[in-house]
């Protein structure tokens, strides 16, 4: 019996009382109003390699799936619905970050109206896993193929979902190495108009590197949301950098993006040039470094120089750390810059989502490192589509 409603009034217990490993429990119970007779969470591991149970699975019902050449892989990667043999896979979006997958074993594949209903069930299934995040561990545990260290538990615990979209604007971006991380970061922020943006490259490594980089991050933070210009906001953390970590620094990219207009103005703090890709092509860099890096911005005299760029619709930029440019291959050979454009262009020829493309951009470092990186390897991805307010979408 299809009745979806039922399954969303079970769903919805969860919402003031249950844990993230009480989901498959309760998704079980309410399969049989979906016209399905198992349901299971499978979601995405921190190096987005596989998609894994969510803890409380029977697990009979499910087991861990690559990314790579599966049907639940499929859905994932293109946040779209994928049947296969019986089962239908659905994407779990929680607004635009990628969560994993929801699976239904049904009899047929539905139709357009029941498959509308599905959706938004996993949208709620999406919603509640990301609800229910704080108040346990179970989610955690499934997405941990390995070892957390101290320095990525620190840095992963303060960073914003990977993924954001409003209205025609996406701003999304990977880290690696994912348990090991400690000297990268980035940030996001949407308000009113404006998309801030920020990206840090730590000096150092390790809990030394995650101390500075908490700092540098809630530094940005407090002067955003004290209404602090671009070139103040520089000046805050330099000031707090030097401050507390003295003979340290940051390199960095603070941003700000109109979304309605495109007026793309920046501060690049001893950073590598953002890439700027326009109608399949690689447009001129800009100008880097217009301030020295966050810390050393005492040694001069003259304020940090503010880049503005009128952005055309479609515009992707991409913002990146050196971990991903100096990634070097058996030989010693630089990945390099040239290696990213042709990267980048291809992906967007392709029509590849801006999340997968950097999910596989920070794969195609990993390889090109046999596995091995040197240092940390951090992009973000900027995309711009001007939508008229009011408009149907």
């Amino acid at each position: 019996m299809f009745a979806p409603m039922e399954a969303v009034r079970r769903l919805m217990d969860l919402r003031h009382r249950g844990r993230a490993e009480d989901l498959p429990a309760v998704l079980s119970s309410a399969a049989a109003f979906l016209d399905a007779d198992a349901a299971s969470v499978l979601l995405i591991d921190y190096a987005q390699l596989s998609l894994c149970p969510l803890r409380g699975t029977d697990p009979v019902m499910a087991g861990p799936q690559a990314v790579e050449g599966t049907a639940p892989g499929q859905a994932f990667t293109t946040a779209r619905a994928v049947w296969q043999d019986g089962r239908l896979w659905l994407p779990l979006l929680h607004g635009a970050e990628r969560l994993g997958v929801l699976g239904l074993s049904v009899r047929a594949y539905p139709g357009d109206n029941a498959l509308r209903d599905l959706e938004v069930i996993a949208a709620l299934v999406a919603e509640l896993i990301f609800s229910r995040m704080p108040y346990g561990d179970a989610v955690e545990h499934t997405r941990r193929r390995l070892p957390m260290q101290l320095a990525a538990e620190i840095i992963w615990n303060q960073l914003p979902p990977l993924t954001f979209a409003v209205d025609g604007t996406v701003i999304t971006a990977v880290l690696e190495p994912c348990y090991d991380v400690g000297g990268d970061a980035f940030d996001y922020a949407a308000n009113g108009d404006v998309l801030h943006v920020a990206l840090f490259d730590t000096v150092g490594h390790g809990i030394s590197a995650s101390d500075l980089t908490t700092l540098t991050l809630n530094t940005y933070r407090n002067a955003r949301r004290s209404g602090l210009s671009l070139t103040d906001t520089y000046r805050s953390i330099d000031k707090w950098v030097h401050a507390r970590h003295e003979g340290s620094f940051v390199t960095a990219v603070l941003a700000e993006l109109d979304t309605t207009t495109g007026v793309y103005r920046r501060i690049s703090a001893g950073h590598p040039a953002e890439l700027l890709v326009r109608d399949g092509r690689a447009m001129p860099p800009l100008p880097t470094p217009t301030a020295l890096p966050l810390g050393l911005g005492h040694m001069r005299t003259r304020g940090p120089g503010v880049t503005e760029l009128a952005l055309e619709p479609g515009d992707a930029l991409v913002l990146y750390t050196d971990g991903i440019t100096e990634a070097r291959d058996e030989n010693g050979a630089l990945f390099g810059a040239e290696r990213l454009t042709e990267f980048a262009i291809e992906a967007l020829r392709a029509g590849i989502p801006a999340p997968e493309m950097m999910r596989r951009l920070i794969h195609t470092i990993v390889s090109y490192e046999n596995g091995e990186l040197r240092d940390d390897a951090t992009a973000a991805m900027l995309r711009w589509r001007p939508v008229t307010r009011g408009a149907v979408r």
